[in-house]
């Protein structure tokens, strides 16, 4: 595998897929419809294609750069019939994956196994993020995983010292056993695409006056055990910051141009050595918000349309409620609906009309020009395509592949 920069995040690409278009044209021209005067009760009825799914809210880590850190351990949990029937009413209306992540460590959820089956007996692709401790629980469900679904393991360390610092688990958990087990994991089922995360923690990063471990020294050690482990790819990001006084998560906020040059000198040489270190034994994969901050464009990112259009395609399903984006996660000015919010047809369209309102009134250029937004590229590709009149239907369409958002 090559070990060169690998682009896995073209959402516009992902909105052309056979499967997704039809929906994407009928937002774009229900866009155009509205902008000209039409009623907003016109809207496409359909869910979202991807999904973030938070089962719980409970965690067995204690890490210091979690952007969650205001909702974990709080005591949510969706109850399992609740779970189910949003499922059912979602995929009806066009979902198509799930991802496991958020707000807690799904392994910890009493119906983990359960909730991945029903997921694939209903044909959704699933990925799942955790943070290696209860791998036990994925070796019961690895072999229904398939082509496309992913499991993504929270590391961000090469060293069992590094670990600890920046997890902090309440056990003693040991790296090198989650490594083991996800080697093992692999092992089981050769088709499921295993990945090995890592958050960039650099010199002067704090949260509420605390300062965070750096890891950036462990970065080619880390695509080495990555790929002694079998895993398919390392995927390294930046950390981000939640804002305490907004609730939101920012990139490089409140840091001097120089200091900001040096971050970016360091973090690109340590990246340029984890590249050369793996050669062409594991993928290498960089976040859009690490590309854009080595390309020195993390401030670009900050700069949204109005509207957030990726909140009709992505959305989070969680104990505390529905929220129209991940980075909003729990915070009220982007919850859409309470969690039941998605459990059955009347309640579904309830929570569409609150989108609709959403949509209108989230004016994404104030409430997020602080945030390096995942999606701002897709964002803007959306904004200017509706702008520019062109016949939706004349978009090019996609092979059907990855729906994760």
């Amino acid at each position: 595998m090559s070990s060169s920069q690998h682009k896995v995040h073209d959402f516009s690409a992902k909105l052309r897929q056979a499967s997704v278009i039809d929906g994407f044209r009928k937002y774009v021209d229900w866009q155009r419809s509205v902008r000209k005067g039409g009623s907003p009760d016109s809207a496409p009825d359909m869910a979202p294609v991807s999904i973030n799914l938070d089962l719980t809210t409970a965690c067995n880590f204690a890490c210091p750069h979690c952007v969650d850190s205001e909702i974990i351990n709080t005591g949510g949990v969706l109850p399992l019939e609740e779970v189910k029937k949003s499922l059912d009413t979602l995929r009806a209306h066009g979902l198509l994956s799930v991802i496991l992540l958020g707000g807690g460590e799904p392994t910890l959820y009493k119906n983990f196994g359960e909730v991945v089956r029903y997921m694939k007996d209903k044909g959704l692709q699933v990925g799942i993020v955790t943070n290696g401790s209860r791998l036990e629980r994925i070796a019961e469900i690895a072999h229904l995983l398939e082509k496309h679904d992913w499991l993504r393991l929270s590391l961000d360390a090469a060293s069992q010292e590094t670990f600890d610092k920046l997890h902090r688990p309440k056990t003693r958990v040991l790296l090198q056993d989650i490594l083991a087990n996800a080697r093992d994991v692999k092992a089981q089922n050769p088709d499921l695409s295993l990945g090995y995360s890592f958050v960039i923690m650099w010199e002067g990063l704090h949260l509420n006056g605390v300062p965070i471990a750096p890891n950036l020294h462990e970065m080619k050690d880390a695509a080495g055990l990555a790929a002694e482990h079998n895993f398919d790819y390392i995927s390294f990001k930046p950390c981000l910051i939640r804002l305490p006084d907004l609730h939101q998560e920012s990139l490089l906020d409140n840091v001097d141009r120089e200091k900001e040059q040096r971050i970016i000198e360091n973090v690109g040489a340590k990246l340029a050595e984890a590249k050369d270190g793996a050669g062409e034994r594991i993928k290498i994969l960089e976040s859009v918000n690490l590309i854009a901050m080595l390309e020195h464009r993390a401030h670009e990112m900050k700069k949204q349309p109005e509207t957030c259009h990726m909140q009709v395609f992505n959305s989070v399903l969680a104990p505390a409620g529905i929220f129209h984006c991940p980075a909003f996660r729990g915070v009220d000015t982007a919850k859409i609906a309470e969690a039941d919010g998605y459990a059955g047809e009347e309640k579904f369209q309830e929570t569409l009309t609150c989108l609709r309102q959403s949509i209108a009134s989230f004016n994404a250029r104030k409430e997020c020009d602080r945030i390096a937004c995942f999606y701002n590229h897709v964002n803007w590709w959306m904004e200017d395509f509706i702008r520019s009149g062109k016949p939706a239907a004349e978009l090019e369409q996609a092979e059907d592949d990855n729906f994760f958002f």
